[in-house]
């Protein structure tokens, strides 16, 4: 074999090469001793030999040409496995299948063990890996900047039905695809205190005294689909400026001797600490500053190489926040241009704000992040200064569009002034960037004319909707092999890039051989998944019955709790007798609750309760089963959504942002039951009203019905409810465990049911007799399935992306040329010389 072709030949010779040397030489095994994580990790190395030189090459590339470069600052990625999704966009799945087969294994039996990178907690963290295959797949110079948390996000546990946390540990066999750049190192600074001194007429202010942790940079590629162009996924690790205090040790203080390493390195230890203590707050806080900072440095470091003028720094610079927790790259920009570059404070204000944008992500008043100015103080006291002054000089203009009118100042004000004063971290994104867009046309609706109207009325050129969008080449080609080849094979290969070219299937839809291909690729997707579950969880679960899936984080306005009330309706009706014409469904809950969040803890809960009873009653036959699927991620997601008939997308409108779960469904064949929130409106707006099952309160008849709404009053005018309510709350789900869901009585009906679960109970439930009839009908059914991934191009991250990049970034895209000769690597070894 060619050794010149083993680490970069895409044939299967070189492949299968290539994996035996990494089993002998890097990992140190044979066929005797390999484990299945050794030839996972051998293959893995493999894969990035493939990638790797292309890597290097993008980044030459980039360089050479001074691109300016989109910095997309996100503290959560949900990567899942990368296996799969650089296979295929390396163009190697054939010869990697077939390497693999002629050494005797099976692809798929190998890519099991990998482990999923959960360094995030749900939508916001997916939705930036979906960004992320975008911009490469689009030839976008970008990196994404995030944390290499230890711990990623829990691995769920369930025991006696309450959700169990445990530690997930994922990087403990080590990440094949990551790269350590020691030379990557920044110091960044906490506590201390500032001092101000005034030379030639002229005011500095010096940050002293600090405690100080090193950021250490870890990379991973994103490889864009082609194998052109490669990004980076840039990730930092906390580690001590010292690793232990000599001279505590040599007293014998080993604790003491350790304890500021220890300290320091727990900055990235876990993803996200429980915060409802306030130490967890504070060290919640530090993690945001610590990842802002390592990332500003880093592109301040490279800025600095061109030797440009600083006002030139967002020509060559695009920074986006995702959601707050990156919001100090506003006070920390502002620092680094007035304390170290010496700029003006107008002029630094000037290049913050143009290179700054801000995503905004909820609708929920309590979520929005807000810091204790004396925990500010105490962290980062030369940033407080920033922002008291960013916020003096911000009410100086807005007292010119409010006069006199004091309430609305302290409303926008980015000090919250109360019993303890608080910085608005997203009054302070608002105020401190260009851009402020939010994910979905009725979120950013809202955004204007409900949660920060004011703000609107003072920037309203800042404010616009990026609706959110998903990566086809993970949630429909590499997810669902089976719809993508039918797909392919019908229309052709484009809407691989262009997701929009997915209309042409649309005509299709009234093709009964099509239909019925469809009904067999969604048949074999229930087998899998059904086979799947069986193997982790032990259940038999009918293929043949409808799937009906609700997976998300858990949480209240999300309305997991909607959905068991209805399952138990469905479950009363059946007691009474089972119609000869009923089709068995299966419902299929998954989803993580904060550590914190008793209530969507008590959800998980109920839910497996009903599951026990409901699953277990041998009077109905199998014709309802319920089941909570545990530790929920995106790995699983890839063999679930596939499978499902019916998407569960019920949250009360107005609360949800946008969601991107409801379109990883739509592309895959499921229909929707939902209500008009979020992402849901553009949905029905795509594919017609027709063909989903809408129901329950609009967002502006919810804020109309709230003053007057009486829970009470819904759940005993309907029968059906209340039956299903009192068989709840009499204990019948919890003899064994009495009086255990008391507190979702109350917050039913003492705290006045918040999120109107019994406004809209009797809607959905009709919705949803709706779809079940309709699911009688196979092609009737399958027509509108087909009628939905037809119309689900608009959802693509590359639309979104494309959008962000016309109206906020303006990067120019920069393709990447095929890799230079092998000959290049060696050159490349040789000593460097200026």
């Amino acid at each position: 074999m060619d050794p010149t072709h083993i680490r970069m030949g895409n044939e299967v010779e070189s492949i299968k090469w290539d994996y035996a040397e990494h089993l002998k030489y890097s990992i140190g095994s044979d066929r005797y001793s390999a484990t299945d994580h050794d030839r996972f990790m051998a293959l893995a190395y493999t894969v990035r030999d493939r990638i790797m030189h292309q890597w290097t090459h993008t980044l030459q590339t980039h360089h050479d040409r001074h691109v300016k470069r989109i910095y997309y600052l996100s503290l959560e990625f949900l990567m899942g496995r990368a296996m799969t999704n650089n296979v295929i966009n390396l163009g190697l799945e054939k010869e990697v299948r077939t390497a693999l087969n002629e050494l005797g294994y099976t692809y798929e039996e190998i890519i099991e063990h990998e482990v999923d990178a959960g360094i995030g907690n749900g939508g916001l963290g997916r939705l930036a890996a979906c960004f992320l295959d975008s911009m490469a797949t689009m030839d976008l110079p970008a990196y994404g900047y995030g944390l290499r948390y230890n711990y990623g996000i829990f691995r769920q546990k369930i025991e006696l039905g309450y959700q169990v946390e445990q530690p997930d540990n994922w990087l403990r066999h080590g990440n094949p695809w990551e790269i350590e750049r020691r030379d990557l190192t920044f110091q960044v600074n906490f506590g201390g205190h500032t001092e101000t001194i005034t030379e030639h007429g002229r005011t500095y202010y010096k940050w002293l005294d600090t405690n100080q942790v090193i950021g250490v940079a870890y990379d991973m590629p994103i490889v864009g689909f082609g194998g052109k162009t490669v990004n980076t996924l840039r990730l930092w690790s906390a580690k001590a400026a010292e690793d232990f205090n000599f001279q505590d040790f040599n007293e014998g203080d080993y604790v003491e001797a350790v304890k500021s390493k220890v300290m320091a390195e727990n900055l990235t230890q876990v993803l996200y600490p429980n915060d409802n203590l306030y130490l967890g707050k504070e060290l919640r806080l530090q993690q945001q500053y610590f990842f802002v900072a390592c990332s500003l440095a880093d592109i301040i470091r490279r800025f600095r190489k061109t030797g440009k003028s600083w006002m030139q720094f967002p020509d060559y610079a695009a920074i986006q926040m995702n959601d707050t927790h990156p919001s100090l790259a506003v006070p920390e920009l502002m620092r680094i241009l007035i304390d170290d570059e010496g700029l003006s404070w107008e002029q630094a204000w000037d290049v913050t704000v143009r290179t700054l944008g801000y995503t905004n992500h909820t609708l929920m008043p309590e979520a929005l992040e807000k810091w204790p100015v004396e925990m500010l103080e105490r962290n980062l006291p030369r940033h407080l200064q920033i922002i008291f002054e960013i916020n003096q000089r911000f009410l100086q203009k807005a007292i010119t569009f409010f006069p006199g009118d004091h309430a609305t100042l302290r409303k926008i004000s980015i000090i919250e002034e109360g019993f303890t004063k608080e910085v608005r971290m997203a009054n302070l994104c608002i105020v401190g960037s260009h851009s402020t867009n939010g994910v979905a046309a009725l979120h950013t609706q809202l955004l204007k004319s409900t949660m920060f109207p004011e703000l609107a009325s003072i920037f309203p050129e800042r404010f616009n909707n990026k609706t959110n969008g998903i990566t086809q080449r993970r949630w429909l080609l590499s997810s669902n092999p089976p719809l993508a080849e039918l797909i392919t094979r019908t229309i052709g290969s484009s809407w691989i890039t262009d997701f929009s070219s997915l209309t042409a299937l649309k005509p299709h839809a009234e093709d009964p051989a099509f239909l019925e291909a469809f009904d067999t690729v969604k048949l074999t997707a229930k087998k899998e998944a059904a086979n799947y579950l069986k193997a982790e969880f032990g259940w038999e679960i009918d293929p043949y019955s409808i799937f009906d899936v609700q997976v998300k984080r858990i949480h209240e306005y999300k309305r997991q709790l909607l959905n068991a009330l209805h399952i138990v309706m469905i479950y009363n009706r059946l007691k009474d007798g089972i119609p000869e014409d009923f089709t068995p469904i299966t419902f299929l809950f998954g989803g993580k609750a904060a550590p914190g969040y008793m209530m969507a803890k008590l959800i998980i809960k109920l839910i497996n309760n009903i599951s026990q009873v409901i699953n277990s009653d041998q009077a109905i036959g199998g014709a309802l089963k319920v089941y909570f699927m545990p530790n929920y991620r995106v790995s699983m997601a890839e063999k679930i959504i596939p499978a499902t008939d019916i998407s569960e997308q019920i949250s009360t409108a107005g609360t949800e942002a946008s969601g991107t779960g409801n379109m990883k469904f739509m592309c895959n064949g499921a229909l929707t039951i939902g209500t008009l929130d979020g992402a849901n409106i553009e949905i029905v707006e795509e594919a017609g009203e027709e063909n989903e099952f809408i129901f329950g309160h609009t967002a502006e008849e919810v804020s109309a019905l709230r003053s007057s709404y009486e829970p009470y009053d819904w759940c005993f005018r309907d029968a059906e409810i209340k039956r299903a309510v009192d068989l709840i709350t009499t204990g019948f789900f919890n003899f064994a465990e009495p009086g255990i869901f008391e507190p979702l009585r109350k917050m039913l009906f003492d705290e006045g049911d918040r999120y109107m679960h019994f406004a809209d109970l009797a809607s959905y439930d009709k919705a949803h007799s709706a779809a079940m009839e309709l699911y009688k009908d196979r092609a009737a059914w399958n027509r509108k399935a087909v009628l939905n991934i037809a119309a689900s191009g608009k959802f693509s991250s590359d639309r979104t992306i494309g959008e962000y990049n016309d109206q906020i970034w303006r990067v120019k895209p920069c393709p990447i040329s095929e890799p230079a000769a092998y000959d290049a690597v060696l050159d490349e070894a040789k000593k460097y010389t200026k």
